[in-house]
């Protein structure tokens, strides 16, 4: 094997790596396309944002002249300012099943982020932690999630053998909803519902909502301050990711929590899972793609949970009863028969004792490796 790792530098070469998904993955049973244009806006400098304060790097590996593999380095540098490191990320790897394609893609990265200082190499992250993070390596037979990989078991065995650590795991639940709201949960409800400083805000149409999509993410940046991986949004940032998100939300599954003074102190953020209506347009926005991502939306009977935060001045005085209760009762009500937690921290003991409070059960699990650069 005549094994060749490229940079990208031309217009083709980017479509080549956007596109490579559709082929190395594609003959996993369980695979779900991205969306490409959500790709090409990720790797276009001048739509994703992150780009002011990321490095990055684009590189397909070649056989002869046969694309086997790629690979994305990053460095966030407003991530590393923030927590004292030099880190660099990689992300986007996708390979044929051979660990010398995925050691060459690696090294190439290894070396672009060791001749700009950083001594650690950890992934798979993206620019932002709003982009898919952790190999899946428990629960491969359940369909993935938005914004998610769905690799092959052998990557994580690669990983392994080429000297990659275990970073963070991060932990999925599947929550039954037909026992989700016990006794003793409805109880809870009852008495925070009877408390005057705060309360629950529903919405029913996407104008309703925007004007609460801007708190939402300050509240989110205060709230993920410390978690792992994450670095916080400006305002146009912000502003963006509510733009590329609002045309698929479903106003039901998203609630709010306001004092009587009208402030956000939590949200939570679900969404209908369209996996077979992405894979039915094979990633593509065309009008035709789109009808068919809702179709399956309307159809589906697993709700999603992607993103949630409570003021930490509010948490423990019942904020997490209010949304999860209404939560549970309009998924509940539109039919759906379980959520999905989405990535958790294994470490986030208070979330993850709230979805076994509810009745769920760990059934996918993600992790993050990294290797020392020396």
């Amino acid at each position: 094997m005549s094994l060749e790792v490229r940079h990208v530098q031309t217009r083709r070469d980017l479509r080549r790596f956007i596109s490579l998904p559709g082929k190395i993955p594609a003959s996993h049973r369980g695979w779900v396309p991205p969306f490409y244009a959500d790709d090409r806006r990720t790797f276009d400098p001048r739509r994703n944002l992150a780009h002011r304060y990321c490095d990055s790097i684009l590189a397909l590996a070649f056989d002869g002249e046969e694309i086997v593999g790629r690979v994305a380095g990053i460095i966030n540098h407003r991530y590393n300012s923030a927590w004292s490191l030099k880190h660099a990320r990689f992300g986007y790897l996708e390979t044929i099943e051979r660990k010398e394609v995925t050691a060459a893609l690696l090294r190439h990265v290894e070396t672009w982020a060791r001749e700009r200082g950083m001594e650690k190499l950890v992934g798979p992250m993206g620019f932002t932690e709003e982009d898919p993070e952790g190999f899946l390596f428990e629960g491969f037979e359940h369909p993935p999630n938005l914004a998610t990989y769905y690799n092959f078991p052998f990557v994580n065995g690669f990983l392994e053998d080429l000297g990659f650590a275990k970073e963070v795991d991060y932990v999925v639940y599947q929550v039954p909803l037909a026992t989700a709201i016990s006794e003793f949960y409805q109880r809870a409800h009852e008495r925070v519902m009877r408390r005057k400083d705060i309360a629950l805000k529903e919405f029913r149409t996407k104008k309703e909502l925007r004007p609460y999509i801007r708190p939402m993410f300050q509240l989110m940046n205060q709230c993920f301050a410390k978690i792992y991986g994450y670095s916080p949004l400006d305002d146009v940032e912000m502003d963006n990711l509510a733009n590329r998100y609002l045309p698929i939300v479903d106003p039901r599954f998203i609630k709010v929590v306001i004092t009587s003074s009208d402030t956000l102190v939590g949200f939570l953020i679900g969404m209908p899972n369209m996996a077979d209506g992405i894979r039915a347009s094979r990633g593509r926005l065309t009008p035709l793609g789109l009808i068919r991502i809702l179709s399956a939306r309307r159809h589906s009977r697993k709700l999603d949970l992607y993103l949630g935060g409570i003021a930490e001045e509010y948490r423990g005085r019942g904020v997490d009863v209010l949304m999860g209760f209404s939560i549970i009762a309009s998924a509940q009500q539109a039919g759906f028969t379980y959520l999905d937690s989405h990535h958790e921290l294994e470490t986030n003991t208070k979330v993850r004792a709230e979805m076994e409070a509810i009745g769920g059960k760990v059934y996918k699990r993600f992790r993050t490796y990294s290797r020392k650069l020396t």
